[in-house]
């Protein structure tokens, strides 16, 4: 017997596809939505192929978007917890540069938004509709105060964890 030989069990890898499947988000729209279009809970409007902050025109279509459903749900796309001797002595001024963060972004990108913040025991979990948000958090209360942040994407889901500590 050749030692070279691979048992009939084992399947050699393939290289013409990824190993991992990409990021699957359910609740990205499944084909491109018609245009105009209008969510009814916070009037955003499909416009140009994204989403965007204007006045809805009265021939406008109506569904929800992706950041009302998840908001809906209670299923966020990111998880933001901060905790630490030096967070709990400064846990409202870092409250306020969260939502000035969050609100900067949802004037820009509607689908941008904080779901919850709660806080208990000295640890504050920040919940969002947008991975990238959650991850811009981070890195902004990192940026103003220092400390140790760690970012965690889920493979193969539209999901992120962002830690911060200090």
């Amino acid at each position: 017997m050749s030692i070279n030989k691979t048992p009939s069990s084992i399947h050699p890898v393939s290289h013409d596809r990824p190993l991992f499947e990409r990021d699957v988000d359910a609740y990205k729209a499944k084909g491109k939505l018609s245009e105009p279009t209008v969510c009814p809970q916070c009037g955003a409007v499909f416009h140009e192929g994204r989403w965007q902050w204007m006045d809805a025109p009265a021939n406008a279509h109506s569904e929800t978007c992706p950041a009302c459903h998840r908001i809906h749900d209670n299923f966020p796309a990111g998880f933001v917890k901060l905790e630490g001797p030096f967070f709990d002595a400064h846990s409202e001024e870092i409250r306020r540069l969260i939502q000035h963060h969050a609100e900067h972004e949802r004037a820009e990108h509607p689908l941008k938004r904080i779901i919850a913040i709660e806080s208990q025991d000295g640890v504050m979990l920040v919940t969002t509709t947008d991975t990238h948000l959650a991850r811009g958090i981070g890195e902004a209360v990192r940026h103003a105060y220092q400390g140790e942040l760690k970012v965690d994407h889920v493979t193969g889901e539209s999901l992120v964890r962002v830690y911060w500590k200090h």
